[in-house]
């Protein structure tokens, strides 16, 4: 190939004959997207099929020409499911794909479907199709989480865990409080997937290039067909808009940030310091060395992966800001970042729903022994003199001290004397020691929204209303 031949431009091109001369092949190379754009290939014939019905009923081509048409693309859709449909670099993206196929099927008539759009609407048009998609997918996957971490909360509702402000020992909990603070969490992104697909689910089609048309097409027609709620009321936003792929990008962020804190509490919880839970041999590796090695690699690879998704969505944001109106070739980069935020969310949602499904096991009886061997009951010793009507900040400064002695002794408020307490405050009394047994400790959080057993059996009912019976 010489110097100034390309595969695109001159006859043939995608683009008219005010070029003489095909694309450097190095530049052919670098402006193609077809490597990684042929993955709209089934919303293309989505949206080419409804503007090719549109194009018959608005009288812009014939009846006939319309079913021909349709059939046509029919035919590229069998072609694809067959494997044989395999566009090569000189069709630049899957648009013109499609069209060349088309082309090559029908003659002359291929060259109609273009009519009244341009790639710019279509592309916009078929990304919104593909994403619309894979957020509905994610809805089954993320409430498949939150059924696992519920129906771990189920049977951990007595269980107990140490509860951490800045990772040191706060108040016991329930298990089962802690387990369904993950699944609020994935709820509200569950709601804030479907706040976006509203404004991923608008029609840009029939904005053409940037203005409009001045033939007589139907938008709205093709959008309903295709199933979008509204069309873009302005042309040039329809075809600049990629505000939906940043929202989308900073929702699927904010998935991966909860998976990641969930997937550092259980690395957190399986290291011998901790030795909350046990990681099931399916779910777990070893080391090519130490042969006693267990190894969390499911929510370390969960932790790496949000760098990813974070990374697109500060490139996507980074390439639209600074764009005029209305469409610029920057847009290209949109579908590689969204297309990996995309799959890496939807694997990292099943990895993870998959490790607590089957990957581990809580150790109870150590559970058991922790909440009991340190000083997270000391806020209900005050709360103990604040019933007796003791000021809480004093009470606050009492129990302080009083901490500070036993630390130094070394010895646990629970195993104290009577006569210690009580020369601490008279207040004290026998049943100084029920209340600051760890399982009433936690019994006694009733306020609504607390780890009171039986608050947290008011939300496990909800959680079981919500989840096990959809």
């Amino acid at each position: 190939m010489g110097a100034n031949e390309g595969l695109t431009g001159g006859q043939g091109a995608s683009w008219s004959n005010r070029f003489d001369q095909g694309l450097h092949p190095a530049i052919e190379r670098f402006n193609a997207s077809i490597g990684f754009d042929i993955a709209l290939l089934q919303q293309d014939l989505d949206g080419s099929v409804a503007h090719a019905r549109m194009l018959g009923r608005c009288g812009l081509i014939s009846e006939q020409e319309s079913i021909d048409l349709i059939s046509g693309l029919e035919a590229v859709r069998q072609e694809a499911a067959a494997g044989s449909f395999r566009p090569g670099l000189e069709c630049e993206d899957v648009h013109f794909a499609v069209e060349r196929r088309l082309i090559e099927l029908l003659g002359p008539l291929g060259k109609k479907l273009h009519t009244g759009r341009s790639r710019n609407d279509q592309v916009g048009t078929d990304l919104r199709l593909w994403l619309r998609q894979r957020i509905d997918g994610l809805e089954p996957r993320l409430q498949r989480l939150q059924r696992a971490l519920f129906q771990l909360a189920d049977q951990h509702l007595h269980t107990l865990i140490p509860g951490y402000t800045h990772l040191q020992r706060a108040q016991p909990l329930s298990l089962a409080h802690h387990l369904l603070a993950y699944v609020e969490m994935l709820e509200r992104d569950r709601l804030r997937l479907l706040d976006v697909r509203k404004r991923v689910n608008i029609c840009p089609l029939g904005a053409a290039a940037l203005a409009g048309t001045p033939l007589p097409i139907d938008r709205r027609q093709t959008a309903a067909e295709l199933g979008f709620e509204t069309i873009y009321a302005n042309s040039l936003d329809a075809v600049s808009d990629r505000d939906f792929a940043v929202e989308f990008s900073a929702a699927a962020a904010l998935v991966m940030v909860h998976l990641s804190r969930l997937s550092e509490e259980v690395i957190i919880w399986a290291s011998e310091e901790f030795g909350f839970v046990r990681l099931s041999d399916r779910c777990a590796t070893g080391s090519s060395l130490m042969p006693q090695k267990k190894n969390p690699d499911v929510p370390e690879l969960v932790r790496g992966k949000c760098g990813r998704v974070f990374g697109h969505l500060q490139g996507l944001l980074t390439m639209i800001k600074g764009l005029p109106l209305a469409y610029n070739k920057d847009f290209q980069e949109d579908k590689e970042a969204l297309f990996d935020a995309v799959r890496t969310t939807e694997d990292c949602l099943e990895a993870m729903a998959i490790l607590l499904e089957e990957g581990i096991d809580f150790r109870v009886e150590r559970l058991e022994q922790a909440v009991a061997s340190d000083f997270s009951n000391a806020t209900d010793v005050a709360d103990y003199l604040v019933n007796r009507g003791v000021p809480f900040r004093e009470a606050y400064q009492l129990v302080g001290g009083l901490v500070k002695t036993c630390l130094q002794e070394g010895v646990l408020l629970a195993h104290l004397p009577l006569e210690r307490w009580q020369m601490l405050h008279p207040a004290f009394e026998q049943s100084i020691y029920a209340a600051i047994a760890p399982r009433q400790v936690v019994a006694a959080r009733i306020s609504e929204g607390g780890t009171g057993f039986t608050q947290v059996q008011l939300q496990l009912n909800h959680w079981r209303n919500l989840l096990m019976c959809s």
